[in-house]
């Protein structure tokens, strides 16, 4: 199943959306620190709302520490980001890939950018430069459980 990796994000709200997506879902989110927030239940709580008990997060002091960890895990890191050509729903996902959102004020640095094994983006119309991260990574992690087949099967649910 894909996990989603924040790295050093800045906004709580958004980041209680992505913890509450991932509580859904079923997916770890990995979070890349410094955040721009202090990491507490009560900077997330408004936009996670009861769900951050239920959200799996791994937190790493740094991208070096995340990246060692990813690495040994033999896990891709997928980009997403402005800085693409590559269109998200073109890519082809697999199970153990790790969906990398930039901060939301900057992105990703460059060194972090050249380590990804791929760079996506979301297609906009013309003179749009990006969407919030949390509703970004809610399409992006859509396709890749897709792709991927580990969409969580709800209860009582039988596939035609």
């Amino acid at each position: 199943m894909p996990d989603i990796a924040l790295y050093q994000p800045d906004i709580p709200q958004n980041t209680g959306t992505i913890l509450r997506l991932a509580a859904c879902m079923g997916v770890t989110v990995h979070l890349i620190e410094p955040a721009g927030f202090p990491i507490s239940d009560s900077a997330l709580k408004r936009a996670g709302m009861d769900y951050l008990e239920r959200a799996a997060m791994v937190r790493h002091i740094s991208f070096a520490a995340f990246d060692d960890w990813r690495r040994s895990n033999k896990r891709r890191l997928i980009l997403l980001t402005t800085k693409s050509e590559v269109p998200y729903a073109d890519f082809a996902f697999q199970p153990d890939d790790i969906l990398m959102m930039g901060r939301e004020s900057s992105g990703v640095p460059e060194d972090v950018h050249t380590l990804a094994d791929a760079r996506l983006t979301i297609p906009m119309a013309d003179g749009m430069r990006s969407l919030n991260v949390a509703v970004s990574t809610g399409m992006v992690l859509g396709e890749a459980l897709r792709q991927s087949g580990t969409f969580p099967k709800s209860p009582g649910y039988t596939q035609k």
